[in-house]
């Protein structure tokens, strides 16, 4: 008897990430030292020195079981941010985080609402679950369109994903535009609130939602160490909101669901600011470059607040082609014709040398 599964499921894309340097390498015949990674927003600085050296002294513990509920951890995210710990959930990844939030509030048939062109997680954990995913039309700029938002609400409505700023966009929603949707937002639907990316935004953007947490029960919001802080190898991320709420949460993660190494480097990171402030001195430059070259080049790009740019090259056929032409060059970036944006390319921020391969090659397309 052949194993049978939900419509829901078998009918499920799975993700697809920017390609890894080695594949390329094994595929195109291309020395591996030689190509140029820009497709998932790593932190081309890769990690803190002071990270790596308590990454090497962790390995003799690798073979103890890592603390299940992370105490050391949520002790310094609480002291860093002014939470409680019992306001925090780890998670592998802030890809865990969303899925947990999904699971714990979601039955088959609810409905979720998230924009048109936002993260992909989103909708895989939706259509997993079994429930129904709601794509609110977005802004002219490609941004979340927070009034079709709450015209999407309806009685099947239990969960709504923003990401601030967004993935693969890079758009950024003024704190004034969210606090007026939180207040409309019915208190038993939950928002989560995505903020991956942002350790790059300047002081005056930084997101100020932690302190939104005590006001709105129906607030989650999630970080990530994958980005900025350069640990994405390590998949680690971690959710806040209320108490209650992360009670409940818990109680669907997996045990042990983020590793002991994880755990010690995120602590250490979380104090070193000065590589957070280099990382994202080396973006803001870095973004500038590439945008001058767009510019030169007559090629769209929507202005990021991430540390990546998409950019519009007109038509799908065109965009693969620039695509194949960058790869066969060494030059991984990223089609996101999954998030319903054919004609346009997502390139990461690099290292000045790395944004210079790039530029040279976008230059030498005919």
């Amino acid at each position: 008897m052949a194993i049978t599964t939900p419509k829901y499921i078998s009918e499920l894309e799975p993700y697809q990430g920017g390609r890894p340097i080695k594949e390329v390498s094994r595929e195109l015949g291309i020395p591996a030292g030689k190509i140029v990674k820009l497709a998932s927003n790593e932190n081309p600085l890769g990690v803190s020195p002071k990270v790596k050296s308590v990454i090497d002294a962790s390995v003799n513990e690798i073979h103890r079981y890592p603390d299940g509920n992370g105490y050391y951890l949520k002790l310094a995210i609480s002291k860093k941010f002014s939470l409680k710990p019992e306001q925090i959930i780890l998670g592998n990844g802030s890809n865990d985080i969303l899925e947990l939030a999904a699971r714990t509030v979601l039955s088959p048939g609810d409905e979720v609402i998230y924009s048109k062109h936002a993260f992909a997680v989103y909708e895989i954990v939706t259509k997993a679950i079994g429930a129904v995913g709601k794509k609110a039309i977005p802004e002219d700029n490609f941004g979340h369109n927070l009034n079709e938002f709450l015209k999407l609400i309806s009685k099947k409505t239990k969960l709504i994903f923003i990401a601030n700023p967004n993935n693969p966009t890079g758009n950024l929603i003024e704190k004034s535009k969210l606090l007026n949707f939180l207040s409309k937002v019915p208190k038993n639907i939950l928002v989560v609130l995505d903020e991956a990316y942002d350790e790059y935004l300047s002081d005056d953007c930084k997101s100020q939602a932690f302190n939104w947490l005590s006001e709105y029960k129906n607030l989650m919001i999630s970080r990530s160490f994958s980005k900025a802080h350069g640990l994405a190898g390590l998949r680690i991320g971690y959710g806040v909101g209320d108490e209650r709420l992360i009670n409940l949460i818990n109680r669907v993660r997996q045990p042990f669901n983020v590793n002991y190494i994880a755990q010690v480097a995120a602590i250490e990171s979380l104090r070193d600011d000065e590589f957070i402030k280099k990382s994202r001195s080396m973006n803001d430059e870095g973004k500038k470059q590439l945008e001058q070259v767009f510019r030169e080049q007559k090629i769209q790009f929507i202005p990021s607040y991430g540390n990546f740019i998409s950019f519009n090259l007109e038509d799908e056929s065109k965009s693969m082609m620039y695509y194949q032409h960058l790869l066969k060059n060494g030059i991984i970036v990223r089609p996101i014709s999954n998030y319903e944006l054919p004609s346009f390319l997502r390139v990461s921020i690099g290292l000045r040398n790395e944004n210079d391969a790039f530029i040279k090659h976008i230059r030498s397309f005919k």
